[in-house]
Order: C-alpha cells, then sequence, then structure tokens
C-alpha cells in the first residue's frame, strides 16, 4: 500500500488511478488539513462490499469458514458445471 499526499496525487492522478486499477493497489492519500482517504478501484470496493454482506450474518460467516478449513484440510474437490 502506498502513500502519497493530495498534491502527488494531483500531480499523477492517471498515474495513480492507473496502478489502482491495474495492480489492484490500495493508495492512501494524506492531506494537510484534513483526515486521509484511501483510493481503491471500483472492482476491489465491489469485492469489499460483497465479503461484507456476506460475513455480515453471523450465521453465514461461521458457515464460510467451516468450508474454507475443510478445503484447507484437503477435503475438496472438483465437480463439474451444469451447462444450461
Amino acid at each position: 500500500m502506498q502513500v502519497l499526499t493530495y498534491s502527488e496525487v494531483r500531480t499523477r492522478l492517471k498515474d495513480v488511478m492507473e496502478q489502482v486499477t491495474d495492480n489492484h493497489d490500495e493508495v492512501i492519500v494524506t492531506r494537510k488539513n484534513g483526515k486521509p482517504v484511501v483510493m481503491v478501484s471500483l472492482e476491489e470496493w465491489n469485492a469489499i462490499q460483497e465479503t461484507m454482506h456476506l460475513l455480515a450474518s453471523p450465521a453465514n460467516a461461521q458457515s464460510l469458514r467451516a468450508s474454507i478449513a475443510q478445503l484447507e484440510a484437503g477435503h475438496g474437490g472438483e465437480r463439474a458445471l451444469i451447462e444450461p
């Protein structure tokens, strides 16, 4: 994660935006008289929002964690996709 000042971002906005979108990087933008902000791509933001939605339900979060643990323990398998 890169930390840049507002002035740096302003002078290099196109490059910073490309770095964020192309590399899935986050950039912290500091401001002289304000709180810092984080710049992320829309794709990354949507993924964060989806993850927060899935983990909002404690039961769903527990189920997802249990599934991940099973997969990491080698209990996963492949299944064929059903073609429409």
